[in-house]
Formats: C-alpha cells, sequence, structure tokens
C-alpha cells in the first residue's frame, strides 16, 4: 500500500472465511473476492458493498493486522503483543540496498532441523566434500568455492584435509558464536568463525568479502522457508546473476526446489564416486536440503547419539528450553531481540581466515576490522565483537 509500505493481515476474511491471498490489491487495501469487502493494512474494514448504503457495519470490523518492515528484499513483520522493537543495526540491513541479494527456498521438514544444519561446523567437511578444488562455472556466491587471502589455499581443500575441526562456542547477547579451528601446521590455523541469531538465524561467510544471514521461517510443524540476504563488503552484488544462478535450482512462485526428494535429489553414484561426497551437484543448498529432510518430517531426536562435534546444537536446544520455560512463566527469554539501541546491535562479524596458531583469538578480529575499513558502507562503528581487537 502507498509508497513501497507493507501490511499483513489474517488470511481469511472476517465475513466468510475465503482466502484473502486471492483478494485484490487496490489502492487503499485489499479486496476480498468473495464479497467485495476492502481492508486497509491495519485491518480496518473500510467498505462492505453489499451492504445497505447507510449501513455502519463496516466500522465494528477490525480484522488481524501486523506492522511490517522491509530490509534490503525482505519483509519483516511483528507478530507479538504491544509495540514492535526495533530492528538490529545487522550489517545485512545496514548495507546499502546494491551491495545484497536476497532470495528464499522451500524445505520439506520442520523448521528447527533445518536450524541447526547451520550450527554444525564438523558438516562441512564431509557434506560439503568435493573431491577437487575446481568448479565448473565460476563460483561467484558460492558458498567454500573460494581460496584464503591471506595465502590462497582453497577453502575446499581445508575442509577436505583437514576433517576434523576443534569446535569452540560462546553465548553472546545475540545467541551462539561459533568457532572451528583447524591446525594446518606448527604455525597457522585455519578459523571460522559463524554466528547463530536465536531463535532461528545464522550468519556464515560465504567468501572472503561476502557473507549470509538466513532465517529458517516455520511455515506449518513440517514445513519452511530459509530467507537469505547476501551481504558483500567490496563490491556491489550483481543481482542478476545472484538470481539467474538460483533459479536453475528454484521454481517460480513457489520457490520450491527443482532437486528433491522426488527425484532423489539429483543423486549421481559416478559423481559420488569422482567428484563430490553426495553426488547430488556442487550447490551446497542441494546436500543441506538433502540432509534435513533426509531426517524426516519432524526428526525423532531420541534417537540421536550426540557427540563433542554437536556441542552447539546442544547448546542452542538448551537454550531453547529455557526460553520455552521462561514464556510459561510469563517472563522474558534470557535472548530477546529487543534492542533499546539498535545501532548498538552490529554485525555479528563471520569470517574465513588463516591465522597463527598462538593468537588466533585476537588475528580473526583484527583481520575483520581490516575488511570493514576496506569497505564502502561498514566502517564504523565497530561491532561489539571487534570493539576490543586484542581481547582474547
Amino acid at each position: 500500500y502507498g509508497d513501497n509500505e507493507y501490511g499483513l493481515i489474517g488470511r481469511h476474511c472476517p465475513h466468510r472465511g475465503a482466502d484473502l491471498c486471492f483478494g485484490r490489491l487496490e489502492d487503499g487495501g485489499l479486496r476480498c473476492a468473495f464479497h467485495g469487502w476492502l481492508f486497509d493494512h491495519t485491518g480496518k474494514c473500510l467498505e462492505q458493498p453489499a451492504e445497505p448504503a447507510n449501513s455502519n457495519f463496516y466500522k465494528k470490523i477490525k480484522h488481524t493486522a501486523y506492522p511490517c518492515v522491509e530490509r534490503n528484499g525482505i519483509i519483516f513483520t511483528y507478530m507479538g503483543t504491544g509495540n514492535p522493537p526495533a530492528l538490529p543495526a545487522f550489517d545485512c540491513f545496514e548495507a546499502p540496498n546494491e551491495f545484497t541479494f536476497a532470495f528464499k527456498g522451500f524445505v520439506d521438514c520442520n523448521w528447527l532441523q533445518l536450524n541447526e544444519v547451520g550450527i554444525d561446523p564438523s558438516h562441512a567437511s564431509f557434506l560439503h566434500r568435493f573431491f577437487d578444488d575446481e568448479t565448473d562455472k565460476e563460483a561467484y556466491g558460492q558458498q567454500f568455492r573460494f581460496s584464503t587471502e591471506e595465502n590462497d589455499i582453497a577453502i575446499t581443500k581445508v575442509l577436505r584435509e583437514y576433517d576434523c575441526p576443534e569446535i569452540d562456542i560462546e553465548q553472546t547477547e545475540t545467541g551462539i558464536r561459533l568457532y572451528a579451528l583447524r591446525r594446518l601446521n606448527d604455525a597457522d590455523m585455519h578459523v571460522r568463525v559463524t554466528n547463530q541469531i536465536f531463535p532461528n538465524a545464522i550468519i556464515i561467510p560465504i567468501s572472503n568479502e561476502m557473507m549470509l544471514t538466513q532465517w529458517h521461517v516455520p511455515i506449518d510443524d513440517t514445513t519452511s522457508w530459509w530467507y537469505a540476504i547476501f551481504s558483500s563488503f567490496s563490491e556491489k552484488v550483481d543481482k542478476e546473476r545472484m538470481r539467474n544462478d538460483r533459479l536453475e535450482l528454484y521454481t517460480l512462485p513457489d520457490y520450491r526446489p527443482r532437486k528433491n526428494r522426488d527425484n532423489d535429489y539429483g543423486y549421481d553414484p559416478e559423481e559420488q564416486r569422482s567428484k563430490t561426497y553426495t553426488g547430488m551437484g556442487e550447490d551446497i543448498n542441494v546436500h543441506d536440503q538433502w540432509a534435513v529432510e533426509s531426517l524426516g518430517k519432524i526428526q525423532d531426536r531420541t534417537q540421536e547419539h550426540l557427540g563433542t562435534a554437536d556441542k552447539a546444537i546442544i547448546a542452542n536446544r538448551k537454550l531453547l528450553i529455557r526460553a520455552i520455560e521462561a514464556v510459561e512463566r510469563d517472563e522474558e527469554p534470557e535472548i530477546a531481540l529487543r534492542p533499546d539501541d539498535p545501532a548498538a546491535c552490529r554485525g555479528p562479524v563471520a569470517i574465513d581466515t588463516i591465522t597463527p596458531v598462538a593468537n588466533w583469538s585476537k588475528t580473526w578480529k583484527q583481520t575483520a576490522v581490516e575488511r570493514r575499513s576496506r569497505s564502502a558502507w561498514a566502517q564504523h562503528p565497530w561491532p561489539a565483537d571487534l570493539t576490543s581487537k586484542t581481547e582474547t
């Protein structure tokens, strides 16, 4: 409605329950195709054309509605009570639109198992393993298909040859920060820093200059969407190229994956022998989709056997349980993104880098600061995790 403004109202018309997804978008609101009732973005009923001309019945109707805000191609809504909190000043929101690209995809399983694949660093050495470091096409915007800036080591080689990372985690104001540490030799350490934004988002590095912020959103108990914003620190994003690459794997208008359980995710046993660990092509979204959908619509976690490498998943589940219990007591969860000062909630940082073994915990921050210093938009102020560049 209006000039690039958005609203969200209940799906079913309060008159007779017709599906408003098929309503007529008109100037001033959404009109039900069944009897012509017109609603504005606040849920206020504006017209009931089949009622008598002098009727005030329309004034008594207030449909369910939620406030919305758009950021770099994704519309966010607040479905809680009271006034909506401001969005945090995450990099994906602060970056100018030309430095970002947004997309989404359908996943045929519960949202939590989709979310958990993003906080499982060890799986990358197996599920996303490539047996060589070449790619069928230039890997623009493709995760792991790049080399480290420091010494030009292909990330695919690092993941393949160092498949037992030390994993460390720490709780932050926004969720969980994860460190995957792969010691390359006596002097050098590969450090991969990612973040979980509690309860349902992740921030991960895509390349030396690009990162991905991705939300995992339930449609219902057994199906989900992922929504992603790619953010570039240095160069404007080639949106057309990014979109075309993804449309090779997803259909419109429903954003369904072309590779799915109905066609075995494109599985090719010859490829699995010679090229990729899964035999399902080079796009890691397909790998992740197979992994989380193969667990079932809702995974039976009573059958799991979690190990040391699963410490982030264990920590996240404990956070979720505590949050559920807090809400049941009508209390605020310990992590709830309601920033009084959105500008203070910046970052979080995600990076792949090679550091000296001795001071990796300082060096990754210095590398992140240098990257931001080169950026056209991300220079100041620093995110909280970089304000002390020398802390351990």
